[in-house]
């Protein structure tokens, strides 16, 4: 019998059936890139993440309403609102327009997250495209008495306003230093009060500014996620995801933004990724000398997919360390796995992987445990009891969720020469002759090609 799906749910720190607003549906908004630069791996390990939790919801039926937004504006170098407009800053570095740079790495993180095999969100939303709902949002939360202005910085939130602001993140705020997660700015109230909308300085004109009730200026960075969340899946809806990272900064704020205006509960699951750790390195960023890219791991011949089969080994709430040994084992198993698919196309139908199938899927729902799915379906390709057609079958149903493009494998384009081998072993094994078979499968072997003997006959494929 399948499970039903459990997730670990931040905001209470405990494994929970999931539960959803409304019979049959999901609503899920993940959050985005800042499109000032290239996504690192680092970044793109949530939205493989996420893609499993997706393919997971549809697995259990559920009809999904996904929302992602793309951050364009707003998102200062400091999470506390200090620094430079990231947007800016990346233009300052290319010589172009803020409109220029965010549009060029939107459309790279589109390539990267198909590279990836992701499957799109229904809802792309770009927060200069929703100014509107923003100004809106910010002017129910003033009238509803949470906001004050600092001259010639901008409209604040007003953290003491809101009873519960500590409790997604367990934040301890009276106890931390300025420059920990909070940065002193005067005229501030509380050390964790935050912006809604930042005015533009009076010396120069942005490439990004609007016209608003209180200055020219543009939005805060947390304001887009909780106006454009609500705008396209309701005042409350069931899960929010992203890293760890965002606990304690963004997705608090939203909480206090979202649910102060409403005065309802915002969201029922709020679901984190861990970060990736570079081997003898900490956290990748973009700022970092530890800044891969998927065009680094293509460059040195690696595939996109190698990379997510990586992903999958670990479980989506545990550390990850990467390194290019880490990527070559994940490379191998995930050739040997193609392999696999090649060569059960032409096997028996003989057995039932039923018990494999509800395993598999049981693995999934408990808490996306990719992991314990891999190491399900490496004992299916194992099981004797199972013809290579039935494992064929299996594993591609698997593949649904892990998203490995495993229907895409095909059958390697093999050498005459080796293929001369192979026939000259079947003529041998025909005949008796072990000696014969074993001397070429030796020479097999030193062409960098294996060969195995099974009830459909000889298989080969490349040594990796």
């Amino acid at each position: 019998m399948t499970e039903p799906l459990k997730l670990y749910n931040t905001l209470t720190r405990s494994l929970e059936i999931f539960k959803p607003i409304k019979k049959g549906h999901a609503g899920l908004y993940t959050c985005g890139p800042t499109v000032y630069h290239y996504a690192h791996i680092g970044n793109l390990r949530a939205y493989v993440f996420e893609d499993i939790l997706k393919r997971a919801l549809k697995m259990n039926d559920y009809k999904i309403k996904h929302v992602m937004n793309i951050t364009d504006v707003g998102h200062m170098t400091s999470d506390a609102d200090t620094g430079e407009d990231k947007i800016i800053k990346g233009a300052k570095r290319e010589g172009k327009t803020a409109w220029e740079v965010a549009v060029f790495y939107t459309v790279q993180f589109k390539k990267d997250i198909k590279a990836l095999n992701i499957i799109e969100p229904d809802v792309w939303c770009r927060a200069t495209d929703h100014i509107k709902e923003q100004v809106a949002l910010i002017q129910k939360l003033e009238n509803k008495g949470y906001t004050y202005i600092i001259p010639e910085d901008g409209v604040y939130y007003n953290t003491k306003k809101f009873e519960n602001y500590e409790e997604l993140g367990r934040l301890n705020i009276e106890g931390q230093k300025e420059g920990a997660r909070v940065e002193f700015i005067e005229g501030k109230k509380n050390k964790a009060d935050f912006a809604l909308w930042k005015f533009s300085p009076k010396e120069e004109k942005r490439d990004m500014e609007w016209e608003s009730p209180w200055s020219k200026g543009f939005p805060g960075w947390h304001i887009e996620c909780s106006a454009m969340a609500m705008k396209y899946l309701g005042e409350q809806f069931d899960i929010h995801c992203g890293g760890v990272d965002h606990i304690q900064v963004h997705h608090t704020n939203e909480i206090a933004q979202a649910e102060g205006a409403t005065g309802k509960k915002f969201v029922n699951y709020w679901i984190h990724n861990e970060f990736l750790i570079v081997e003898n390195s900490e956290k990748m960023a973009k700022s970092g000398d530890n800044f891969i890219t998927l065009a680094t791991i293509r460059e040195k011949g690696y595939d996109p997919i190698d990379y997510r089969y990586l992903l999958l080994t670990a479980h989506y709430r545990s550390k990850l360390t990467f390194s290019w040994e880490a990527l070559t084992g994940a490379r191998t198993a995930l050739t040997k796995l193609k392999n696999y698919v090649v060569d059960f196309k032409t096997g028996s139908n003989n057995g039932d992987w039923k018990k494999y199938k509800e395993e598999f899927e049981n693995s999934i729902n408990d808490d996306l445990d990719t992991p314990k799915a891999l190491s399900i379906m490496w004992m299916l390709i194992k099981d004797e009891n199972i013809g290579a057609g039935k494992k064929r079958e299996a594993i591609l149903h698997f593949d649904k969720i892990l998203g490995l493009k495993l229907e895409e494998a095909k059958e390697e384009d093999i050498p005459q020469e080796v293929k001369e081998l192979i026939r000259k072993r079947e003529i041998a094994r025909t005949e008796k002759k072990w000696k014969e078979s074993d001397e070429t499968r030796a020479k097999l072997r030193a062409l960098g090609y294996e060969v195995s003997d099974t009830q459909e006959g000889q298989t080969v494929r490349r040594i990796v």
